[in-house]
């Protein structure tokens, strides 16, 4: 006899981890990795929030910064513990000693550095993508232009060209290739928990691996408000240009954010749901199909969290 659709009370997110996938609920952060033996351990964070940063992030347009800074704080804590537990286990085996620590402390400044491009990609990778294409705008297209906001148009085309290049070349690699796949299988866990399905390898597969509510739909759409926002105002050289991008880009966040949110709650009308679709297309690149054994991973990190919760709660 088949369980009764449970009707989703809460909004929940998360992200993909070296090996695993991490959720994020009311009162607990949880990722479960999978361990070579097929087996799955989790590490669990109690929520913590300051009274000051709760009320951050009730303020439209304030709670697009905040989020991201505390997310980022969340991320590292769990990348570094997925990070650990793969390299632990990768260092495994019947090396000398002195070998085995070598190789395993080479494993793990690779996985960090990446685990590191991960969370800082966006607040660094932010003030890069602010440079830098202005920059070759500059250098390139100086005269193509009389108005600046064709010159703001061919730095969002540029900016666009370099997020989609570097992500694709990235993905290229083993190990990416194998993160973008546990960012789909969090996607699906999502998308069934949000469709009010029983949480099943079978059933959770059905689902998209695309989802509205991404941070990579997000990176979108600081390119496509930049475009907007920037060309609200004009600049008389190209150090004034930077400077004005950088003074600007805590607004650019913070509507951006909003405009996640909005398209968010727009996703199942017709027309309006179209607004969204410059991020699905990203996350095309960022998310794979991932095979069962993911798929079981993040059931299992979302199940558990819950779990928590509820415990939190009772």
């Amino acid at each position: 006899m088949s369980q009764p659709k449970e009707q989703p009370c809460a909004i929940y997110g998360g992200q993909a981890v070296i090996e695993g996938v991490m959720f994020g609920g009311q009162s607990v952060n949880v990722t479960a990795v999978r361990r070579k033996d097929n087996s799955i351990d989790f590490f669990e964070v109690p929520k913590t929030e300051i009274g000051w940063v709760r009320t951050l992030k009730k303020i439209p347009f304030v709670r697009g910064i905040v989020g991201i800074v505390e997310a980022s704080a969340k991320g590292a804590q769990h990348l570094n513990f997925s990070a650990e537990a793969f390299a632990e286990e990768e260092g495994e085996g019947a090396a000398p000693k002195e070998e085995k620590k070598e190789s395993v402390a080479g494993r793990i400044s690779m996985i960090l550095g990446v685990a590191v491009v991960g969370i800082l990609s966006f607040l660094f990778g932010k003030f890069v993508f602010t440079l830098v294409p202005p920059a070759i705008e500059q250098l390139l297209f100086a005269k193509a232009f009389q108005n600046q906001i064709g010159h703001n148009l061919l730095e969002g085309l540029i900016k666009i060209i370099l997020l989609v290049g570097y992500i694709y070349f990235i993905s290229l690699t083993p190990m990416i290739k194998r993160l973008f796949q546990y960012h789909g299988a969090e996607h699906k866990v999502i998308s069934a928990y949000e469709a009010g399905v029983e949480l099943t390898v079978e059933n959770v597969q059905k689902f998209s691996t695309l989802h509205y509510r991404c941070g990579s739909s997000f990176i979108v759409f600081t390119v496509l408000v930049g475009v907007i926002i920037y060309s609200l105002f004009t600049y008389d050289s190209f150090l004034e240009r930077i400077v004005q991008r950088i003074i600007l880009l805590p607004v650019v966040i913070g509507v951006s954010y909003e405009l996640l949110r909005f398209t968010n709650s727009l996703r199942e009308v017709p027309v309006l749901r179209y607004l969204g679709y410059p991020g699905l297309w990203l996350q095309k690149l960022t998310t794979k199909q991932p095979d069962n054994s993911m798929v079981e991973v993040s059931i299992a990190s979302f199940n558990r969290m819950r779990e928590l919760d509820e415990q939190a709660r009772a």
